[in-house]
């Protein structure tokens, strides 16, 4: 069986021997907006719980527009000139317009790197682009703490604009059940405080942070309340099929037109899965998604739901761009240094994270399950080994081995890695 991986712009051809009984699991085959543009400009003027753009934007001055950092594949170059062009139809100055890159505690998307993520010179030259700065201290405003004690400490170029829009995309998120709208906001334009309480293992622990987890999630519920706290806010919402086609595309109140996204989007990226595997292979998405090893955790929580006790499962990310920032590499040099256990115990008695630990958490959380494998070919040796998985050169030799050993020669292929969920729900 010939199957294409998402790995990098090029993907990864694996050859499996027919002999094996390879099953691939993908979205369900979704629909395509025929006039994407067009299906933007009819969101505008057929809101989810708000009024229309142009009434929204009426005797309004400033706007500021959250967009998703350099690895979400946000169809930005189809919606923003179309949101752009309505914003200033509507009697918005360009100058009143202002882009905010919702990094987060990622780098800076500059240069080169912001014109592509923005994907439109026309909409660079009508209005400015700028980073969020998690870190600094003086771009940031105290609104208060949540119920259950998060700091609130967002964007002041966001809290003092008059219009409020967050362009997300919707997909399964490994924390927050689901991307987009609230997340634009927490921890998109949040300081570097809110952001390390959110992701506290304290709070990761919980049972209901996982993929497509919205009801019970205590991170969803912490990101909603941290954007609600901000005041009136909306959102611009897509989903993709697996060939990043825009297959949805909604606007209106954050909460509203959000949960309305997510629920176009669970029949088909949630796939009923009725047994587990002892070998699974998956990937990170491909390019944007599988720059670095940080974001590569993604597609392991996500496949590891239906890898049975003991098992082997495969990843393959070409981590362009290395293993992720020096906090990440220290935190899991101690991963490896005092083994899964001995780190999520650690880690549970910290109010604020270390910054990127978080990522760490959810590997040895996932590592529970079975044996992790990294097909890459964009680590150094030195990184390889933080990764703190088995290395592999070949994922067809490894492949075999795993079936050999197992004595079972059912397969697990997932293409698309973290955007599409296996659900394990056995059959009766």
């Amino acid at each position: 069986m010939h199957i294409v991986m998402r790995y990098g712009r090029k993907g990864l051809s694996l050859n499996l021997p027919d002999r094996l009984q390879a099953e691939v699991i993908r979205k369900k085959r979704m629909p395509v907006l025929k006039d994407p543009v067009e299906a933007v400009r009819s969101a505008f003027l057929h809101p989810a719980g708000s009024k229309p753009l142009k009434e929204v934007v009426r005797e309004r001055e400033s706007v500021c527009i959250l967009i998703c950092d350099n690895t979400r594949p946000v169809p930005h170059a189809i919606v923003l000139p179309a949101l752009i062009e309505e914003l200033i139809n509507a009697g918005t100055r360009p100058d009143s317009i202002t882009i905010l890159v919702a990094t987060g505690l990622h780098r800076p998307n500059e240069g080169e790197e912001l014109r592509e993520l923005i994907g439109s010179d026309r909409v660079l030259q009508a209005v400015k682009a700028v980073n969020h700065f998690a870190r600094s201290d003086e771009d940031h405003v105290l609104l208060g703490h949540t119920p259950r004690g998060m700091p609130v400490r967002l964007d002041r170029r966001f809290l003092s604009a008059e219009v409020r829009i967050a362009v997300g995309l919707v997909e399964p998120h490994f924390m927050a059940g689901y991307s987009g709208g609230r997340k634009l906001i927490v921890p998109g334009i949040a300081h570097e405080d809110t952001i390390r309480v959110l992701h506290s293992a304290g709070m990761l622990d919980h049972e209901n942070v996982a993929n497509c987890m919205i009801d019970g999630n205590p991170l969803h519920e912490e990101k909603l309340c941290a954007a609600l706290m901000a005041g009136e806010s909306f959102a611009l919402n897509t989903v993709i099929d697996e060939d990043r086609n825009l297959s949805f595309v909604n606007f209106g109140e954050i909460e509203k037109s959000h949960l309305d996204a997510i629920a176009f989007a669970r029949p088909y990226f949630e796939i009923s899965v009725p047994r587990k595997y002892k070998t699974i292979i998956t990937s990170a998405a491909g390019y944007p998604l599988d720059r670095n090893y940080y974001q590569t955790v993604k597609g392991m929580v996500g496949a590891a739901g239906i890898l049975a006790r003991g098992g082997d499962l495969f990843i393959v990310s070409e981590c362009s761009e290395g293993l992720g920032t020096p906090e990440y590499a220290e935190s899991q040099r101690r991963l490896i240094d005092l083994g899964a256990e001995r780190f999520l115990e650690e880690t549970s008695q910290k109010q604020y994270a270390d910054i990127d630990e978080w990522e760490s958490v959810m590997q040895a959380k996932a590592m529970k399950n079975g044996n992790m494998h990294l097909y890459s070919e964009g680590l150094t040796a030195e990184e390889q080994a933080l990764t703190g998985v088995n290395p592999v050169r070949s994922i067809n030799e490894a492949v075999e081995e795993s079936v050999r050993r197992h004595n079972d020669a059912r397969v697990a292929v997932i293409p698309e890695g973290p955007y599409v969920i296996p659900v394990y729900r056995p059959e009766n």
